[in-house]
This record gives C-alpha cells, structure tokens and sequence, in this order.
C-alpha cells in the first residue's frame, strides 16, 4: 500500500495512473478497481476521489483539457495582431498539443461517449473551446456575434477530425496546423 498522501497529491496521483492505464491499455481497462490497483491504494479510496468511473474519466478529461487550453491560450498571447497569424500560431499550438499528448485524448473523448453526465461534460468542453476560440478571433472578424460562435464550433469540429489523421499518422503535425490555419482563416475572416 502507498504512503498517505495530503487529498490533492493523491488525486493528482491518481489522475497520472489513470493516463498511464488509458495509455498502455486503453480507457476499456480504466476502472476505479483497476486504478486502486496500479496505485497500490485500497479500492474505497478511490471511490472518495471519483465516485463512478464516469467520475474518473470525467476528472481525467478535465486534467488534459486544461492543460492543452493552458498552452494554447500562452502560445496566442505571443502572436503577432494579425488574423493569419494568430490563426497559424493558435492551430500549431493546438495540434501540438495532440502530438504531445498523443491518441489518449481520443480515446478518453471517445469513452466520454458512455452515458448522460459524460456527454453533457463533452458538451461544456466543446462550448469551452468555442467560447475561447470566439475570444481570439472575434477582434479579426467581421461576421455577427452568432454567426461568428457557430463558426468556432465548426471549426473545432474540424480541427478534431485533422488531430485524428495526424495521430493516426497520415498526416503531420504541420500539415495539421496548415489546415487548420487555413480553415480559421477562410471561415473567420
């Protein structure tokens, strides 16, 4: 058994043993057993943590996503003022993001997929990331504010499906980024 640990080390703990076993084994072998398991922790703590394994996956996709928006959003901050380069900086760092990560955030995005409170949680990301992408971009384009939200939802649309070429290893990380740029530039400006 592990050492105690103060609650949030532990949960942090947990969260980097989960990625681990959605990594080397695929979110199907993600249980909250399981993750007790690979921590060496007893089962009832983690339960306290998460609850229910959509709890868990809920708590990991959370974890990933903020790291990706925080790098993200640092990566805008150093663009130059112009819409086609903030869009080429956005859109690398963006599908950085997803070669450092590499195909875990699919497959936790796609075990998202399991029941009602999951997929109300992918709903918010996405909103989160349309509401963000409607932050960088609407001082570069003319279109009117609805208009403008639902764009960004299409182009994180899109942008996902171009991540998951590139993991999938047909196309590379610049590439990815070009297309993007490219769709963020036809579509908002």
């Amino acid at each position: 058994m592990q050492k105690r640990l103060p609650k949030a080390e532990r949960r942090e703990q947990l969260l980097e043993t989960a990625l681990e076993i959605v990594r080397d084994e695929g979110t199907d072998a993600l249980t909250l057993g399981y993750l007790a398991e690979r921590a060496g922790i007893s089962k009832p703590i983690a339960y306290t943590h998460f609850t229910t394994r959509s709890g868990l996956l809920i708590a990991l996709a959370l974890k990933v996503d903020d790291q990706h928006l925080a790098v993200y959003l640092d990566a805008v901050k150093q663009a130059p003022r112009r819409l086609k380069d903030v869009a080429r900086v956005a859109s690398s760092a963006y599908m950085h993001c997803f070669t450092t990560l590499g195909p875990e955030w699919h497959a936790i995005s796609a075990a998202l997929k399991g029941d009602v409170e999951m997929e109300s949680f992918q709903q918010k990301l996405i909103d989160r990331y349309a509401g963000v992408f409607y932050d960088v971009f609407a001082s570069y384009s003319d279109l009117p504010k609805t208009e403008l939200q639902l764009r960004c939802v299409g182009i994180i649309g899109a942008a996902d499906a171009i991540s998951r070429n590139m993991i999938l290893g047909r196309i590379d990380e610049s590439t990815a980024a070009t297309a993007m740029a490219s769709l963020i530039i036809k579509w908002l400006g």
